[in-house]
């Protein structure tokens, strides 16, 4: 069976365009949820994780869907791989617990980090400068 796994980070993001994603890749069920990427009870997820067995595939839209950061991404695909359970996601492809497999995932979940890390550190270095040249902010 192959299930896919939304998730917007706020309330007020809309999910419906990753569920037609999700369909057009041949999930038969869905889950969904709204909680930041930095939440670590994701009460949907976990449901999905616990019905997902041997044979299934876990379809998700992007790598930060999927988990917080590179050391929880690859010990989640790992109990995946473990399980039997092949891991689609949209923006890299089908991984599959083969070397090679694993190590363009490992490579590929590097890089997010990587990114997610410049992300924070521009933001945070946006609002002390902000702050310096700003004393309203």
């Amino acid at each position: 069976m192959k299930i896919g796994y939304a998730r917007v980070s706020t309330f007020e993001q809309k999910l419906e365009s990753q569920i037609e994603v999700l369909k057009e890749a041949g999930a038969e069920e869905f889950s969904q949820e709204k909680f930041t990427g930095t939440t670590v009870e994701r009460p949907q997820f976990n449901l999905v994780f616990k019905k997902l067995k041997d044979g299934d595939t876990l379809i998700v839209t992007k790598l930060d869907r999927l988990a917080r950061n590179t050391r929880e991404v690859l010990e989640i695909v790992q109990s995946l791989f473990n399980r039997g359970i092949k891991v689609h996601i949209l923006n890299i492809g089908l991984i599959d617990n083969t070397p090679t497999g694993q190590l363009i995932f490992t490579i590929f979940s590097a890089f997010a980090q990587f990114e997610r890390d410049l992300i924070v550190t521009r933001t945070q270095e946006g609002k002390n400068f902000a702050k310096l040249h700003d004393p309203s902010f």
